[in-house]
């Protein structure tokens, strides 16, 4: 079986280790964790794996958050793998800070990265992990909070969620995102 694991970010050094781009730190952790090394590619940043009888693509869009759609769309494509393969790790400001959601489907619920995939692709039935960032933030302050880094209180539990994270990439693609989600939600 083949699988697109998909870490929603912006690229260059202004983004990293922002709120925003935890798809990117999450994918990252991962591919760490197993040799994975990247390959600048079509629409992306492209490494590959397998952990036992899975392959995985990895896949860090070059394309930016809004246009995340395209590079999904192209390397559903180019690998052959159905969308019910893909898992989408992303942000999200409606979760506590460190609270992590598993779904196999959904809405966009307001973020640019997912409503372009769900417009390319035509569909909201793809797994998606939710990783939430809170909404500490005044009113007006979204995208300052959104494109903000970690604060230290933040930073050793991001960390354990990291790893939390490159723990259920494996059982997505192992056991399937229903005992996944009865396991990590």
């Amino acid at each position: 079986m083949k699988f697109l694991i998909v870490g929603l970010g912006n690229i260059g050094d202004e983004y990293a280790n922002t709120r925003h781009n935890i798809g990117f730190m999450a994918i990252d952790r991962f591919a760490a964790k197993h040799g994975v090394t990247w390959a600048d590619k079509r629409y992306g940043f492209v490494g590959k794996c397998r952990v036992k009888s899975a392959e995985l693509v990895l896949l860090k869009p070059s394309t930016f958050m809004n246009l995340s759609g395209n590079a999904v769309r192209y390397w559903l494509g180019e690998e052959n793998i159905p969308v019910e393969n893909m898992l989408v790790i992303v942000d999200d400001l409606n979760l506590p800070f460190g609270t992590i959601r598993l779904r196999k489907q959904g809405s966009d619920g307001g973020h640019n990265g997912l409503k372009h995939i769900q417009q390319i692709l035509g569909t909201t039935n793809y797994c998606r992990l939710r990783f939430g960032i809170g909404n500490e933030f005044t009113r007006g302050a979204q995208i300052g909070f959104v494109l903000g880094t970690w604060t230290d209180e933040e930073k050793p539990i991001l960390d354990e969620r990291l790893d939390r994270i490159a723990d259920i990439i494996p059982s997505f693609c192992l056991q399937g995102i229903d005992r996944t989600m009865n396991q990590y939600n």
